[in-house]
């Protein structure tokens, strides 16, 4: 939980004139929770710190949960968890329901995945994500120790007909898989869409820009055409999702293009996620995690949370997903307390502030540039982040120049339905406040003027 605190008596009066412009694109869904444009979600199994009795503080976090568990708000379903999911255990050399789609029965699939959702999810609102990693739908995309759906793929159909050529094995191979591959990922889709509406569902890790190379001295992280293209493929899949759940875990290595490849990322999932909806996009929510995917005791320091959430939360995500963790309890409670939680509360409450003011609350700002370092981050001078009595606060109130700010570097991505016209926005003169038997009232004098609390300033916006 966070909360403001208004810092002084007396009552603020804005006499300001700022055009603000309003995206008419990229409309996207209202958030999970109210005034809340851009939240993390805690998904980092923490039954051993429990055992040792090693409190992590979780509050700044919407949506607290963990792996393993049934009725959450976040329910991860891994591979023996939804379905009869079909693919091959390489250590134990085993296939399981018959190890590739050709071969699964989808029918008893969903079947079961019925069964299964119906014990993990309860009848609410949440995100439901899907770890199905083991091959891709995509045949070309099964490259290294993925390559083995395709030479069962090759086998399976040569057994069927010896007179193929090798050319024409491979062939319908590549057809027969993808087909097959999109009827589990669609059809399970759909069903969990059906069961529980009120949830976002799609797939841990797509869409993925692939966009490595970090070592190189001309990478520019972003995503090849090549990538785009196949991306496009996936139509059905953008289609079928109604949320979209892209990963950026990052490697010690990577920390001066971080945040090249995490924006580009964001972008390509914001891009591919409006193909099917045209000037609409579904919500996106990045999985990160607080330590280095190469390094679990090594944690992210404040720039990388910069480049990471920050980036996430000001190109245009909804949220992000924190999973994983480090091999120290104490460690891992250290930091959520010295580096984590602050820096997620100021971000989170930074885009409510700006959403407020440049979108009434009905909208989540966005870059202006989409490819500069503005980022939604609270004034240092106005603002600080407090921690009393087990829960944050933040102690300051926004300037002008802090408006003024907002207004030259983001811009309003309107939600689905609500007030996305293309306008300017003019914010006039006089906005007043009395108190009245212990409440701070607004209101305006200008004629056809709209008033409205942005952090316990008076404001009056005229259309």
């Amino acid at each position: 939980m966070v909360s403001v605190v208004w810092k002084g008596r007396s009552c603020v009066l804005l006499l300001l004139s700022l055009p603000i412009s309003v995206l008419q694109s990229g409309a996207n869904q209202s958030p999970l929770f109210e005034h809340q444009p851009f939240f993390v979600t805690w998904n980092i199994p923490d039954q051993v710190c429990r055992r040792y009795n090693i409190s992590l503080d979780t509050s700044p976090f919407h949506g607290v949960t963990t792996p393993a568990k049934a009725n959450q708000f976040l329910s991860l379903f891994y591979t023996d968890r939804l379905g009869l999911y079909p693919h091959v255990d390489l250590k134990r050399k085993k296939l399981y329901n018959g190890g590739i789609p050709q071969r699964g029965n989808l029918k008893a699939s969903l079947t079961k995945a019925k069964e299964d959702i119906n014990y993990y999810i309860p009848f609410n609102q949440g995100l439901a994500v899907i770890d199905w990693e083991e091959w891709r739908p995509l045949w070309d995309r099964n490259w290294g120790t993925k390559r083995i759906y395709q030479t069962l793929s090759v086998a399976h159909i040569s057994q069927k007909n010896l007179c193929f050529t090798e050319e024409q094995a491979i062939e319908i191979s590549k057809q027969q898989f993808q087909v097959a591959a999109k009827s589990f990922m669609s059809g399970t889709l759909a069903l969990g869409r059906a069961m529980r509406p009120n949830y976002l569902w799609g797939f841990y890790l797509f869409p993925n820009c692939y966009n490595n190379g970090w070592e190189h001295p001309d990478y520019t992280g972003q995503c090849s055409e090549k990538v785009k293209r196949q991306n496009d493929e996936l139509l059905w899949l953008w289609e079928s999702s109604t949320a979209l759940f892209p990963s950026v875990y990052l490697q010690v290595g990577l920390t001066l293009w971080t945040a090249l490849m995490v924006r580009y990322n964001i972008q390509e999932a914001l891009r591919v996620s409006a193909l099917p909806r045209g000037n609409a996009t579904a919500p996106v929510f990045v999985y990160m995690r607080p330590v280095f995917a190469d390094q679990n005791k090594r944690f992210l320091s404040q720039v990388d949370l910069v480049r990471t959430i920050g980036e996430s939360a000001a190109v245009g995500a909804s949220g992000a997903v924190m999973w994983g963790a480090s091999t120290s309890c104490e460690m891992l409670s250290s930091y959520l307390s010295s580096t984590l939680n602050p820096y997620i509360t100021n971000v989170t409450l930074a885009a409510q502030l700006c959403s407020n003011f440049l979108c009434r609350g009905n909208g989540r700002c966005v870059r202006k540039k989409s490819n500069s370092n503005h980022y939604l981050h609270l004034n240092p001078e106005n603002f600080r982040v407090m921690y009393v009595q087990n829960r944050y606060l933040v102690l300051g109130r926004p300037t002008l120049t802090d408006l003024k700010t907002f207004n030259k570097m983001f811009t309003c991505q309107c939600y689905k339905g609500l007030n996305c016209s293309p306008r300017t926005i003019f914010i006039k003169a006089e906005g007043h406040c009395k108190t009245n038997f212990g409440f701070r009232i607004c209101g305006c004098s200008l004629s056809g003027s709209h008033s409205l609390w942005i952090f316990h300033m008076c404001v009056c916006v005229h259309y």
